[in-house]
């Protein structure tokens, strides 16, 4: 109680200091103003950052003389003295390529040279965002050392930075202006859906590396820093708008529209307003891949049980004696929405700061801020499967005090999924309206059977003539005369299939997505929402040997999808999580060894507490101190996800059950015979004794059979082929212990950053997919009645599968390289240049059912090349990236990414007499296109052509 009231204190003590004030400006050889430029009060942790006009201005608790050191990307860096309070100070910098001065604030959540970071920070300022050779900011981080991108759809792109991620990347987070902007329902970052504006950004810091010792469990793997230009610094109007063109093969060319708005103005001293708009409008990259799921032939001529990777409705399976497996006739993806990609964007907020004018200086540069964000619009999400999000709803309101030495702060993210739905299950029940499955299948055994007995067709005649019947139902036989010489008629009169195009199809499509039972319809509902708040006090102004922080958070999770996606059918899952965490920072050897060690405890309700150290050093050699080379070890935890603990979500051809206990218990389904959802065969049902069985969570985590193994053995139909697992329910945390070792360096201009790390990974978090006989036990011994039930379940295709979320027995480590180089080589031109290696080890014999999703490239280089100043008032830049061949693995499906290599380039006009800036952009510049998710759609090519006024 006695530290808490302490604590409590600092915040509230009203100490007043006598502190020195000093404003000024940042401009270039050419006296133009340099925005974005860094000024530090030099052996203290004041700062300030240069507004568009290039002003600044700041408070220190330290009397004068004393040295401030600015410093700006592509600029010298400068030291000015500083000699008497209320100074102003005029700072010229020289072009010199000097990166080494950046200040960054993510890795010690305090300000600091890049140079001296414990860990790899990459960072993008306002320069090269107006630099970027891709059409939007958030596009061009890929052109960051480390970062690889994983494309869901157009306007949905979540970042990879060391492995082990999917489309929904669980294990890094992603924050703007402080607040984590990922999924309340899913936990994973939502891109720049809900993010910021290119008029508003100020800079992008990107942690690659576990985080969890500052910023808890979910920076895992990585975070990312987005943050806004303040309206007392950055004011005026603001707009831009860039027409273009999209080109694919498949979807052939389309117009492309961004448009974006900016208004910031400090009414006084004490308030500050701004508000931001973006609207951006597309047409989808449709993804066309024909492959069969399981490895088949392509086509149901070729293939009788065809299941096509962007096909849907040919999930509907189905065995028949004495003709084989059959499926149904499924429809394209493209023709299940109407692949019209938008995001609107939306924020507002003020800024007061109350004693801006009072002669106490300590409290003088608080800024207590209200915001509201929102994003809405259209894409497409891939997890299990394909799904359609329209009229997406998120929004969040913050409510943040600020000071140099803390903030308070406390957020609300809550989403809406609108008119969402999942394609698979949208396809399926069209299909249905036109025919049941039992239908559908027995017009086809029917007219398979007698076209064979009667007309005298050969397998593959009777086959596309049943296939002809039971989907449009065409009686006639070629070859045979009249109209239906076999006198079939459509079971129940049923319907022959609605094509796309139709409106019989577009009623149906209408229909299917107003329902959430997808034993009829499509739509999937979600209300979640995360109640945030955290804190940080750095006691730097109490405690003098060392630069010393508290801090602390608390999340409340509030999951509401009405049974649609979580176990949650009889209301609301809730439960809570919370942090505290303490850093401290020394330096030794005359300023040369800096030390960093912190320590976060969280708990979650759900988990016992994990404890996150954190130890680094960085040394700094050379007589300039440019040779900097730095040692760190943390560990990092995740806790499981929303999805990993209450999922209870029907896929179709299986079903993502969460492995919370409370969850085992309330997901089931029960197959019956003539159920067309979930089928029990006749035979199935002589054996059981029944003509229904019920499976439930704790079946699907019992004894059961990899579906590895069950591939095999279709194709060998032995018995040993068969493995059995049984996973453990209750997954718990995943941990990791992080080393990594850097070197960064500017040498005459030449800026070096090399890093090298090692993560070992226990209780590593994954999926498994598991196949439960639906009677018997599974097992491979023919000689026992119950494994030999099973098998027979296994022929009769009576069984369920399921992906499941547990721990793997298996070690796993992942390791890995980068290097980044940079130069200005000829006068304003600027090279950059960088090499990423990435890999992973674990045993698989240890864990078979184990499914890793490392979707990495292992080797990746980058290369860039720009002037800003050609000649006058003309600039260009080049970017190019190449990675190699790697293997995808997912819930929705596997394959091999090829080998690519993407050009992007830019050039942009001044005009400074409009404040105006003319761009032309192109991305993906004479290539094909090209893949980065397997079961999305390809990428092709953006061409843009835009202007900014006072950008």
């Amino acid at each position: 109680m006695k530290i808490y009231l302490f604590i409590v204190s600092l915040f509230f003590c009203g100490i007043t200091y006598a502190q020195t004030s000093i404003t000024g400006s940042v401009k270039d050889s050419k006296n133009e103003p340099i925005p974005g430029a860094n000024v530090k009060v030099a052996g203290d942790s004041s700062s300030a950052v240069t507004d568009a006009d290039g002003n600044f201005s700041l408070t220190t608790n330290k009397k004068p003389p004393f040295d401030l050191e600015i410093s700006s990307i592509g600029f010298g860096a400068k030291k000015v003295s500083v000699t008497a309070n209320n100074q102003k100070v005029t700072a010229v910098l020289s072009d010199e390529e000097n990166r080494l001065d950046e200040i960054v604030i993510s890795a010690s959540r305090t300000p600091e040279r890049i140079r001296e970071s414990p860990v790899t920070v990459e960072r993008m300022t306002i320069k090269e965002i107006k630099n970027t050779t891709s059409p939007t900011f958030y596009e061009g981080l890929e052109n960051l050392k480390e970062v690889h991108f994983n494309t869901s759809s157009f306007n949905f792109k979540s970042i990879n930075t060391r492995g082990f991620a999917t489309v929904a990347n669980t294990r890094f987070m992603q924050l703007v202006d402080g607040m984590d902007n990922s999924s309340p329902a899913l936990n994973f970052n939502l891109g720049n859906l809900i993010g910021l504006s290119d008029l508003d950004v100020h800079n992008v810091e990107l942690l690659p590396g576990a985080s969890s010792a500052l910023y808890g469990a979910n920076a895992f793997n990585g975070i990312l820093f987005m943050n806004s230009k303040n309206p007392f610094e950055f004011q005026g109007i603001s707009t831009y708008v860039k027409r273009g063109i999209t080109n694919q093969d498949v979807a052939g060319t389309n117009e492309f529209l961004d448009f974006g708005f900016r208004a910031a103005h400090a009414f006084t001293k004490h308030f500050a307003a701004k508000a931001n708009f973006t609207y951006m409008r597309a047409t989808e990259w449709i993804p066309a891949d024909d492959r069969d799921v399981n490895g088949g032939l392509v086509g149901h001529t070729n293939n009788r049980n065809y299941d096509g990777l962007n096909f849907f409705g040919d999930e509907a399976s189905n065995f028949i004696p004495n003709v084989g497996t059959i499926s149904r006739d499924g429809y394209r993806e493209q023709d299940l929405s109407n692949n019209e990609i938008n995001n609107i964007k939306f924020d507002a907020s003020i800024h007061v700061r109350p004693w801006a004018t009072s002669s106490n200086e300590y409290w003088k540069d608080t800024e207590i801020i209200a915001q509201h964000k929102l994003g809405l619009g259209n894409t497409v999400y891939q997890g299990g499967s394909r799904y359609a999000l329209r009229n997406f709803f998120m929004n969040q309101t913050r409510v943040e005090i600020k000071h140099k030495n803390f903030f308070i702060r406390g957020y609300l993210s809550a989403e809406d999924a609108g008119d969402s739905y999942d394609m698979r299950f949208a396809a399926l029940n069209i299909n249905r309206r036109a025919k049941s499955d039992v239908q559908w299948f027995t017009d086809y055994a029917s007219a398979f059977l007698q076209s064979q007995i009667g007309l005298g067709l050969n397998g593959g005649q009777a086959d596309a003539f049943a296939r002809g019947f039971a989907t449009n139902n065409i009686t006639t036989v070629p070859g045979f005369p009249g109209t239906n010489p076999l006198g079939l008629i459509p079971l129940l009169n049923g319907q022959k299939q609605f094509q796309p195009g139709t409106t019989d199809f577009a009623n149906a499509l209408s229909d299917v997505r107003l329902s959430a039972d997808v034993t009829n319809g499509a739509l999937f509902k979600d209300q979640s929402r995360i109640w945030h708040s955290d804190w940080n006090y750095n006691l730097r102004d109490h405690i003098s040997f060392a630069d010393i922080q508290v801090g602390g958070s608390f999340r409340t999770y509030v999951l509401d999808s009405q049974g649609t996606i979580f176990t949650d059918f009889d209301g609301p899952i809730k439960y809570n999580e919370n942090g505290l965490y303490t850093q401290v920072q020394k330096k030794f050897m005359k300023d040369r060894l800096k030390f960093t060690g912190s320590i976060r405890y969280d708990k979650s309700e759900l988990f016992d507490g994990q404890i996150s150290p954190r130890v680094s050093f960085v040394y700094s050699a050379g007589e300039r101190k440019n040779h900097n080379f730095r040692a760190s070890f943390q560990t990092g935890f995740r806790n499981p996800t929303t999805q990993d603990l209450f999922i209870g979500l029907n896929v179709g051809p299986r079903a993502l059950v969460g492995s919370a206990a409370s969850n085992l218990s309330r997901y089931s389904e029960t197959f019956s015979v003539g159920n067309p959802v979930f089928p029990l065969s006749a035979a199935g049902a002589g054996i059981l004794g029944a003509n229904s069985v019920t499976l439930d969570g704790f079946d699907a985590y019992g004894i059961a059979y990899t579906a590895q193994s069950i591939q095999r053995y279709t194709q060998t139909l032995n018995p040993n082929d068969l493995i059995t697992i049984q996973q453990t329910p209750n997954v718990m945390p995943e941990q990791v212990k992080a080393f990594e070792l850097g070197y960064k360096s500017s040498i005459k201009g030449f800026n070096i950053d090399v890093n090298g790390y090692y993560n070992l990974y226990n209780d590593f978090m994954s999926s498994a997919r598991v196949v439960v006989p639906l009677y018997g036990l599974a097992g491979n011994d023919i000689t026992n009645q119950a494994n030999n039930d099973a098998i027979t379940a296994i022929n009769n295709r009576d069984s369920r599968t399921y992906d499941l979320y547990t721990n793997t027995s298996a070690e796993v480590s992942s390791y890995g390289a980068g290097l980044g180089l940079s130069k200005k080589v000829y006068k304003d031109f600027e090279l950059s240049a960088s090499y990423n290696w990435a890999a992973f080890d674990y045993d698989e014999t240890v864990d078979p059912a184990f499914r890793p999703m490392f979707n990495t490239p292992e080797h990746r280089a980058k290369l860039g090349i720009n002037n800003d100043n050609l000649f006058k008032n003309f600039g260009f830049g080049i970017n190019g990236r190449w990675w190699s061949e790697y293997e995808w693995t997912s819930t929705f499906a596997d394959g091999m990414i090829p080998s690519t290599f993407v050009l992007d380039a830019q050039m942009s006009y001044a005009i400074p007499s409009l404040k105006s800036v003319i761009k032309l952009t192109g991305s993906n510049i004479g290539s094909n296109d090209y893949l980065q998710v397997i079961g999305a759609g390809r990428i092709g090519q953006i061409y843009t052509l835009g202007i900014s006024i006072n950008p």
